[in-house]
């Protein structure tokens, strides 16, 4: 990442499981994976060595909150002391507002079995959330969290985040779009490349100063991105973050990164996790 953006709000992690992967591997991140692995163990050295020049970053830990173990997390956004999530699994995928000190779901709308909910994002009073592989969109009143509207896109939804202008999509691939609100049609659209690899499995989106996080699918790595170009600016290693013994038969990877503007604060968690985490980011 740029010198003037790590001074802005200081590290961020980006290490996952398989570079390769998640370079060359294909899409579909909606199956649970299994959790934590050899390959995932691996993968800030694997990393590291591939990407030589682009800055590294870890993570330490400033607070833990309880986040809910069934929340198979694919979106997650923070807006006025709460944390919006969307969560995935056809059958039980969710929009949800959530009290961050306690984990309590405060507010909840279930989508129907056929769709897998996957992105989120909130711009204005507009509540917006991406489907899997539905091609389908839902657009809801943030206060009463009512269905407005759906629209519709073509392949795949993953992640969703805002600049405050657009709404930004990823796919699974190593591309972005930019979406008119208003429309959804696709304004302009970046390519992230890593050594002169696609970067694919780009998944859960936030922008955060000028800057775009994504989570890398099945690793434990976050992509810094500048919105501009495509071009990678750091990588964040969030290799350990949730213990062992904090881990069970359903824990899934890494996946959800929220920022409170006002306090500038960044939160990471993942699918089925127990905990959420609030980070502070740090050159390694």
């Amino acid at each position: 990442m740029k010198a003037a953006r790590q001074a802005a709000y200081g590290p961020i992690v980006l290490f996952s499981f398989g570079l390769g992967l998640a370079l060359l591997g294909a899409c579909g991140d909606r199956p649970p994976s299994s959790p934590g692995g050899a390959a995932e163990a691996a993968s800030a050295a694997a990393i590291a060595k591939a990407e030589g020049p682009v800055p590294i970053y870890t993570y330490e830990v400033v607070n833990v909150w309880p986040h809910d173990r069934g929340a198979f997390t694919e979106g997650l956004t923070y807006l006025k002391g709460i944390l919006l999530e969307s969560t995935g699994l056809n059958g039980s995928s969710t929009l949800r507002k959530v009290d961050l000190p306690t984990g309590r779901v405060l507010q909840e709308v279930r989508l129907p079995s056929q769709y897998f909910g996957e992105g989120m994002t909130v711009l204005g009073d507009k509540i917006y959330q991406l489907t899997w592989q539905s091609q389908t969109g839902f657009v809801y009143d943030l206060e009463s969290m009512e269905l407005e509207r759906e629209f519709s896109y073509t392949g795949e939804g993953w992640g969703l985040t805002t600049d405050g202008r657009s709404l930004i999509m990823s796919d699974g691939t190593n591309q972005i779009r930019f979406l008119d609100p208003a429309t959804f049609q696709v304004t302009r659209t970046i390519s992230v490349f890593s050594q002169g690899q696609p970067l694919r499995q780009l998944n859960e989106l936030e922008y955060v100063k000028g800057e775009i996080l994504a989570n890398i699918w099945e690793t434990q790595s976050v992509a810094r991105i500048d919105p501009a170009t495509g071009r990678l600016l750091g990588l964040v290693d969030f290799s350990g973050l949730l213990a062992p013994e904090d881990r069970d038969s359903h824990t899934d990877v890494l996946n959800g990164i929220a920022y409170d503007a006002g306090g500038d604060r960044l939160f990471v968690t993942g699918k089925d996790w127990p905990k959420l985490f609030e980070v502070r980011l740090k050159p390694r």
